[in-house]
């Protein structure tokens, strides 16, 4: 990537420290306004692609950076945009069949073209985002592609690049806002992004850029835009507060954005993100000044923007922030913007006629509805394409006679193939995530503690009591996405017994015992090779295959290739839920 170190460029994020006992808001001489949205995940429109139609959901939000821009042109025409600010705090190119297709059918970095985010952010008129982790998932180039295209700095001071020890993104930026009879304010942001990043999308940096620990680059660079001259501080934080999806002894803290605020003198306000929360206005002290620093969470995809208005005092001749609130204002409330639709008019179109391409035949419905407790077709298609993938790549090489293992989960409660057409659409509505394909080698003794971590996701139901899905699943928070379901190895798993202690005897496909010290290859994917979720093993496992492919194209390419789904391709019910021995159905 290219390094580029922090210049002063016109940006604006509204900031908190701890309101002075003796200041009142009446006493407070200039008003900000910051306006701040995280996770857009590729979403312009308010559509949803995999099912071709306006998005809704039961909450009636909308989504799409069409509604955002509605909201920002109403706070800038009753606060004025000299005293607006408008911020972005990362996870911008992935998550649509639209940023995918411009990454991967039609590489941006190769056309020319102007990604569709970074189109709809330009005109929007953003002031500056932080880079997410989701920003590496389709390697630098693409990245390098959307920063160039973009009219606002894309800031990461805890990017590394490894040749040089320095930042490969701007770190920070100054944006002086002049509002009219008053003194110019100058407003440092900070960008900062989860380390994550290293272990998530390794194959596309490792070697090329270092993810340092977030508290310790707060602590390097939060001292440094003070010293630019910046009379408010705030800091976009693509972490969340407290939770990780990896084990942290491999790597810096996952979300540490509460220890930033809480251990990091000088932050006025934070901006936080990545975990998907909505969390306008929470609180943390900062133990060394005794100073309240306000962190402000909008809801994913654009369904809201924090709104934060800032009331500054001069002090001495010098600007200090007396009072920070937060509120939250919902997209659904406003009407899409006509401009910004049109501007990505033709780039929707092209995505909508891609994910309607049929490529396959159902011979019946196939639905993901109760994957998430009992053996179905529609999971072991992935099992099947992973499965025979990786088998044919390791023909003639010394795993070739090792059993072939498949790791997949149920993403989505709502894919379905219909009986009929298949389209791309359906298909990326069963694997949603833009995962590639790796295989390791592991023990049958490591798999079965896999198992027994991936089955934490059950609650315990008592002997002679009925499994109610609705009660017994997604145990203590835990995702339908970390349950891990292994084809080519039969298993039960009893949710009567303690976790560790559910699953029974392994055998192989053919009734082999997998004996404890048996080596066998796992196909799986490569966020949860590198580490996310924490499973045991599957980490420090030696890699035997990693070709880039995705997963998802690799499901299209052999729907195509086939003609056909057929379940008698592919279907092999392999595992059972008991409780106490007794199956669930």
């Amino acid at each position: 990537m290219k390094l580029r170190l922090a210049s002063a460029l016109v940006v604006v994020l509204v900031a908190s420290a701890a309101v002075p006992a003796a200041a009142a808001p009446q006493d407070h001489e200039l008003d900000l306004t910051l306006l701040a949205t995280t996770d857009l995940h590729g979403n312009v429109a308010s559509w949803d692609y995999f099912n071709d139609r306006p998005y809704s959901d039961r909450a009636g939000d909308s989504i799409g950076l069409a509604s955002v821009a509605s909201v920002v042109d109403d706070v800038r025409a009753q606060e004025g945009d000299d005293s607006v600010i408008v911020v972005d705090n990362g996870d911008a190119i992935q998550g649509t069949p639209l940023s995918y297709y411009y990454a991967v059918q039609e590489p941006v970095e190769q056309t020319g073209a102007v990604h569709p985010m970074a189109a709809a952010y330009d005109a929007i008129g953003y002031d500056a985002q932080v880079v997410g982790n989701h920003e590496f998932n389709y390697g630098l180039d693409t990245l390098d592609a959307y920063e160039g295209a973009l009219d606002f700095p894309l800031l990461g001071a805890n990017v590394l690049d490894v040749t040089t020890d320095e930042p490969a993104l701007t770190p920070y930026t100054i944006v002086t806002k002049h509002v009219k009879g008053n003194k110019p304010v100058r407003v440092g942001i900070l960008g900062l992004t989860t380390p994550g990043s290293a272990i998530w999308d390794k194959g596309n940096v490792e070697g090329r850029l270092e993810f340092e620990d977030m508290v310790e680059s707060a602590k390097t660079w939060v001292p440094r835009v003070k010293a630019a001259g910046a009379d408010v501080v705030v800091v976009l934080s693509h972490a969340g507060v407290g939770t990780s999806s990896y084990d942290e002894s491999i790597a810096p803290a996952e979300n540490p954005s509460d220890v930033i605020a809480r251990t990091v003198p000088g932050i006025d306000v934070m901006v936080v993100g990545h975990t998907h929360q909505d969390r306008p206005s929470q609180i943390v002290t900062n133990e060394v000044t005794g100073e309240e620093v306000l962190l402000t969470q909008p809801y994913r995809w654009g369904s809201a923007v924090s709104r934060v208005d800032i009331d500054l005092t001069k002090v001495k001749g010098k600007w200090d922030v007396t009072a920070t609130e937060a509120t939250a204002i919902r997209t659904k409330d406003y009407p899409q913007s006509q401009e910004i639709l049109d501007l990505v008019a033709d780039q929707h179109a092209t995505t909508v006629d891609y994910v309607n391409q049929v490529v396959a035949q159902s011979t019946e419905e196939l639905s993901a509805v109760t994957s998430r407790y009992e053996d179905t077709p529609i999971i072991d298609f992935i099992q099947k394409v992973q499965t025979d993938t990786v088998d044919a790549a390791l023909e003639g090489t010394e795993y070739a006679d090792l059993p072939v293992l498949s790791i997949a989960a149920p993403f989505s409660r709502t894919a379905v193939f219909p009986a009929g057409d298949v389209s791309v659409k359906d298909i990326a509505g069963l694997y949603v995530y833009d995962n590639t394909l790796h295989a390791v080698t592991m023990t049958g003794a490591q798999v079965k503690d896999y198992l027994e971590f991936s089955n934490r996701y059950f609650a315990t139901v008592p002997a002679g009591t009925a499994f109610d899905p609705a009660v017994h699943t997604g145990a203590n928070g835990t995702p339908d996405y970390n349950l891990d379901i292994i084809a080519g190895v039969n298993y039960t798993v009893d949710v009567a017994q303690p976790v560790g202690s559910r699953i029974g005897e392994l055998t192989l496909a053919d009734g082999t015992p997998l004996a404890d010290d048996a080596e066998v290859v796992v196909a799986v994917n490569n966020y949860r090779r590198s580490g996310g979720g924490g499973f045991p093993h599957i980490a420090a496992a030696p890699l035997v295959y990693d070709e880039q492919k995705e997963i998802r194209q690799l499901l299209i390419d052999w729907a195509q290739a086939k003609g056909t789904i057929d379940p008698a391709d592919f279907w092999q019910p392999s595992w059972e839920l008991t409780v106490a021995g007794t199956p669930i159905g």
